[in-house]
């Protein structure tokens, strides 16, 4: 049995936190979602165990969402990330996608977008995951063959 995906909520709006998380969790009730309001607690809890997707805001005091982003691409590479912000300026979304984003949606514009981008992500990620596992079984019984 796979175990739930994990979701990793910044956002320092509270409302917004809250909004997203019931939003997924009403898509799937599976997922084990946790979000913080800061950027900083958000990279902590990164590097303390993984996650299956990221979702991030944009703005933020101090670091920048786009900012975390690249934080976080830093030490993972594979991990799907999601922006789902207020921020709709095109020059702030090619920042984020160059940042090594994978999906940008503008609050509240692209709010029925959001489950349905969430899970689509997680699929290729769960997918990709698989394969990876596969391939190193193979590659272990070929070693000890």
């Amino acid at each position: 049995m796979e175990s739930p995906a994990r979701i990793l909520i910044i956002d320092d709006d509270p409302d917004s936190c809250e909004l997203i998380q019931l939003m997924l969790q009403y898509s799937n009730a599976g997922y084990e979602i946790i979000s913080v309001l800061t950027p900083e607690e958000g990279l902590r809890l990164a590097a303390a165990r993984p996650f299956d997707l990221y979702l991030l805001d944009c703005r933020f005091v101090g670091i920048d969402g786009v900012e975390v982003c690249r934080r976080l691409r830093q030490t993972d590479a594979k991990t799907p990330i999601m922006f789902f912000t207020g921020e709709a300026q095109e020059r702030v979304r090619q920042e984020a996608l160059l940042a090594g984003a994978n999906a940008y949606l503008v609050k509240p514009d692209d709010l029925q977008k959001l489950t349905g981008t969430a899970k689509r992500l997680l699929e290729v990620h769960q997918r990709a995951d698989r394969r990876n596992m596969a391939t190193n079984d193979f590659n272990e019984s070929a070693v000890s063959a």
